[in-house]
């Protein structure tokens, strides 16, 4: 029987079952009541607050076999987690098992291909950091921190998206563990209805080992972030939305209203302030840069601040991490948007000058450019006519505040939902239930879930923002 502080949880097992799983894995078993266990429960987001059962921290792939055929076995609450950063604590469960790929984090560069081989427990900030001595990236995210697991699964967008697409646009293959614990490659050629599946359509078709990307030529970049004063948000947002339609893919603006941190860098007279932000990144030649910028200078005057200059790609992908730290308290909801209407942007506007305490934030993600060019049934991802993703992150560093962020996240949302196109971005989304994941998939839901009912027909991965398989006789 295993207990959580003075409960008992409603997974029961005895000794000899426990040691079985235990001396299956080369990692580590961790059970309630030691040492290792509150630490390895915790997840990025602190409002997550889930007491697993067991939690496999797995060596290899083989540890991740043994995993999946003893929930399958014990009917167990099955959860994967790579880095943890999922918001609504999708990596993790309650009186469930826990497949923990952390210690799953080998990359391989292959240069001269120019691809990298990239193990399910990675950071960005590890394949960053690999890939950077090459002079190559990846199109990963935007927090260095982020487990590159649920960032692709879920499609992945960031600074590079406008050039190169999403991260599901630069996947070569993948190598999995299916629900029947086959192990499995995934790629345009083999199993390619998975492949299709993986590409969007989340963890809910197996635990994903290991990635192979597309690398690109990406080392300096010419970026930073700008700020304007809040009252110019509205004119911000205005010039914003028709200037990215025109300007060059090589440059993508990523626009949050967000306060500035109270403390160094930033200038004292900024801080605590609200302001409407654009983090730029132009990876385009850097001696054509300044000329690119010269008009976005121009158009209303100096910004409030500008620290936009040449730097090492991975120094923009870690420059917000301070910001976010594991540990902070986060909700949020999300929309995809097909363009800024003036009413939408004063409603922005005045959501903005609303915002509560802490990191809280209303951002817009460009996900135009190369990643529309791709058809909308060409991946899972459906909203390849979208422009933004965009996202209402409620944030603060301590729980007592949780009720004005969740609040205030809902709200402005639901202000601004009937101007958006409909589904949201699913690493952005909390638990919404069914509608609003199909919502996610619009006309790609239907072969998603029988996909799943191929792969995983007993629903074994339903922690995730579950498509459910399709009933055989449909």
């Amino acid at each position: 029987m295993v207990t959580i502080g003075d409960r008992t949880t409603s997974s029961t097992f005895d000794e000899e079952t426990i040691q079985a799983l235990r001396a299956s894995l080369r990692g580590e078993l961790i059970l309630p009541g030691e040492p290792a266990y509150d630490e390895a429960r915790r997840v990025h987001n602190g409002m997550i607050d889930k007491h697993p059962a067991l939690i496999a921290r797995c060596a290899d792939v083989a540890d991740v076999i043994a995993a999946v055929n003893f929930a399958r076995e014990h009917d167990v609450l099955l959860a994967v987690r790579g880095g943890g950063h999922n918001g609504p604590g999708l990596g993790t469960c309650d009186d469930g098992l826990v497949i923990d790929l952390a210690r799953m984090n080998g990359i391989r560069v292959d240069p001269i291909a120019r691809t990298v081989r990239v193990e399910g427990g990675c950071t960005l900030a590890d394949v960053d950091h690999a890939t950077h001595a090459f002079g190559l990236a990846v199109p990963l995210g935007i927090a260095s921190t982020t487990g590159v697991a649920g960032l692709t699964l879920g499609g992945g967008m960031g600074h590079l998206t406008r050039k190169y697409g999403l991260t599901i646009d630069n996947l070569l293959e993948v190598d999995m563990v299916l629900a029947d614990s086959r192990f499995v490659t995934a790629n345009a050629d083999a199993h390619a209805d998975l492949f299709w599946a993986i590409r969007g359509g989340g963890g809910n078709f197996g635990v994903v080992t290991s990635f192979l990307f597309r690398l690109h030529p990406v080392s300096t970049v010419y970026a930073g972030p700008m700020f304007w004063h809040l009252d110019q948000a509205e004119d911000v947002l205005r010039w914003y939305g028709e200037f990215q339609t025109g300007s060059p893919e090589e440059l993508n603006g990523s626009l949050m209203m967000i306060s500035v941190p109270p403390g160094p860098p930033f200038p004292e007279a900024l801080h605590n302030r609200t302001v409407c932000a654009i983090v730029w990144c132009y990876a385009g030649p850097l001696e054509q840069a300044e000329a690119v910028f010269a008009p976005i200078r121009a158009e209303f005057g100096p910004p409030a601040l500008d620290w936009v200059g040449p730097m090492p790609f991975p120094a923009l992908q870690s420059m917000f991490d301070a910001v976010f730290p594991r540990g902070i308290q986060m909700y949020w909801r999300a929309d995809f948007v097909k363009d800024l209407p003036d009413a939408a942007n004063a409603l922005r506007a005045e959501y903005a000058a609303r915002k509560p305490v802490g990191a809280s934030l209303i951002g817009l993600h460009p996900i135009d450019g190369a990643a529309s060019r791709i058809g909308s049934g060409a991946t899972a991802w459906s909203y390849r006519d979208a422009r933004w993703a965009e996202v209402f992150l409620g944030a603060s560093l301590g729980p007592a505040d949780n009720g004005r962020i969740v609040g205030w996240a809902r709200e402005s949302w639901g202000a601004l939902h009937p101007f958006s196109a409909g589904g949201a971005y699913v690493n952005f989304m909390m638990e919404e239930g069914g509608d609003r994941v199909r919502a996610a998939y619009r006309g790609n839901y239907d072969r998603l879930a029988q996909i799943k009912a191929t792969y995983d027909p007993a629903n074994l991965f339903r922690v995730n923002q579950n498509i459910r398989p399709a009933d055989p006789a449909s």
